[in-house]
């Protein structure tokens, strides 16, 4: 593959890659097991001790901006993907599309509206029935109408049903479960 962006950006590409091997962990180690050997010869002076402290301090200052510079372009190449599994599903939010760039607030409200979403979903049966809160409201609206629609006309039929038969002994059969439009009882949540 050819080498892309500028030299700043090739090189820091390949010290992250380097920093992060084995070879570049090895030879820290044997870095710290060197100064510790040389103690001794040094008298364990302010001398010996301040070569350590510079060396790691260098060292700790450069690798931030290297972690940091790699914890960007990560970021960065997630979220596209993400962007990219959002925009290509037809039953995706939109809204969510760069939500990286969103403000705090904005954030919070995306949050807000999502909780919702999922209190609205723990009320369904089947978790992927709505993809967006309108959707979902909509739908819990339409099924809550829809279920107290059967149980008013199952009420209906049952006492139509009772007035025309007389029992004998007088006893009345017990009135039949009201179902949904799916033939499944309806939720309690709808009640």
């Amino acid at each position: 593959m050819a080498a892309k962006g500028g030299w700043l950006e090739r090189m820091s590409r390949a010290a992250t890659e380097w920093t992060g091997s084995s070879l570049a962990f090895a030879l820290a180690m044997g870095t710290i097991v060197v100064w510790g050997a040389t103690g001794p010869i040094f008298w364990f002076s302010d001398t010996w001790q301040l070569v350590i402290n510079t060396g790691t301090t260098i060292v700790t200052f450069l690798m931030v901006f290297l972690i940091q510079r790699a914890q960007n372009k990560d970021s960065a190449a997630i979220h596209l993907k993400l962007n990219e599994l959002v925009a290509s599903l037809p039953w995706a939010s939109n809204r969510l599309i760069s939500a990286e760039e969103l403000t705090e607030d904005e954030v919070k409200i995306l949050r807000t509206h999502f909780r919702k979403l999922v209190e609205l979903a723990k009320k369904e049966s089947d978790l992927q029935c709505s993809h967006s809160i309108e959707e979902a409201e909509a739908d819990h609206t339409r099924k809550k109408t829809s279920r107290a629609q059967d149980r008013a006309e199952q009420e209906r039929k049952g006492k139509k049903k009772r007035r025309r038969k007389r029992h004998p002994g007088g006893e009345q059969p017990a009135p039949a479960k009201a179902t949904g439009t799916n033939g499944k009882a309806p939720c309690d949540a709808a009640k």
